[in-house]
C-alpha cells in the first residue's frame, strides 16, 4: 500500500467512525453526511457502493445493541417495500440523473422539520404504511448511498425513541443494504477495491458504534427528537447545495 492509499484510509477511517457514532446516536445520519466525504476522495460512482458496504457493519452493529427492543413486524413490512426498489435503483445507478434527486430530497427533508414543527402530534402511521416507507427508502438510497433521514418522521410518529427506534430503524436499513449490495454486484460496481476499502473501514464503524451506544443513554427523549430533527436539517442543506 502506497503512502497515499494510507492516508486516503485513515482519512476514511476517520469519517467512518464519525458515521458510526452519529448514527448510533440519532438513528441515522451519518451515511448522509459520509456521502461527500467519500465521494470527494473516491469519486460518486465508487463512493456509493462502498458507503453501502461501510454501512453493513455499521447497521448491524446497532442491530446487536440493541436487539432487545427491536420491533420485528415493522422491518417485515419495511423490507417488503424496501428490497425490490433497492435492487432496481441499485442497477439504475450507473445511468440516473444523481444531481436534481439529491435537491428534491433536500427539499423534502427540510419540509419534514417545519411539518413536524407545526404538527406536533401526528397521526401514528399503521405497520403497513412501512411498506411504502420501505419503497421510497430503498429506490433513494440506492441511486444516493443513503437517505436515512428519509424515515425519520415516520419511525418517531409510529411512537419509537432511543434504543426501540435506533435499533428497528437499523434492521430495517440492514435489508435495503443487502439487497443494494447484490444490486451493484450484477451491475458491476462492487469492485475489488470497493470491497477491500469497505472491509478496511469496519473496524471503525464498530467502534464508533459503540461509542454511540454509550452516549445515547444518558440523553432523554426530548433531546434525542431535537438532535435528530437538527440532522434532518444539515443532511437537507448538504443535498441542496449538491454535495
Amino acid at each position: 500500500m502506497t503512502v497515499h492509499q494510507l492516508a486516503v484510509l485513515l482519512a476514511a477511517s476517520g469519517a467512518a467512525f464519525v458515521l458510526a457514532l452519529l448514527s448510533a446516536v440519532a438513528g441515522f445520519g451519518g451515511g448522509v453526511l459520509l456521502l461527500p466525504v467519500f465521494t470527494a476522495l473516491f469519486g460518486l460512482r465508487v463512493a456509493v457502493p462502498m458507503l453501502t458496504v461501510t454501512q453493513l457493519s455499521s447497521n448491524g452493529s446497532r442491530v446487536w445493541l440493541n436487539r432487545r427492543d427491536l420491533r420485528w413486524p415493522l422491518i417485515g413490512w419495511f423490507a417488503l417495500g424496501a428490497v425490490p426498489s433497492a435492487v432496481a435503483g441499485g442497477l439504475l445507478l450507473a445511468h440516473a440523473p444523481l444531481g436534481p434527486l439529491k435537491r428534491l430530497l433536500g427539499v423534502f427533508l427540510i419540509g419534514v422539520v417545519v411539518w413536524r414543527r407545526r404538527t406536533p402530534h401526528p397521526r401514528t402511521p399503521g405497520d403497513r404504511a412501512f411498506t411504502a416507507v420501505g419503497a421510497a427508502s430503498g429506490l433513494g438510497s440506492a441511486l444516493l448511498g443513503s437517505v436515512g433521514p428519509l424515515t425519520v418522521p415516520f419511525f418517531l410518529a409510529y411512537g419509537l425513541t432511543r434504543a426501540a427506534y435506533i435499533g428497528t430503524e437499523a434492521a430495517a436499513a440492514l435489508t435495503m443494504h443487502l439487497s443494494k449490495i447484490a444490486a451493484y454486484g450484477a451491475g458491476d460496481l462492487l469492485t475489488s477495491r470497493v470491497l477491500l476499502y469497505g472491509a478496511a473501514l469496519t473496524p471503525a464503524t464498530l467502534a464508533g458504534a459503540w461509542a454511540g451506544k454509550r452516549i445515547v443513554g444518558r440523553i432523554g427523549d426530548r433531546v434525542f427528537v431535537i438532535l435528530v430533527e437538527i440532522g434532518l436539517v444539515a443532511a437537507g442543506v448538504l443535498f441542496l447545495i449538491g454535495m
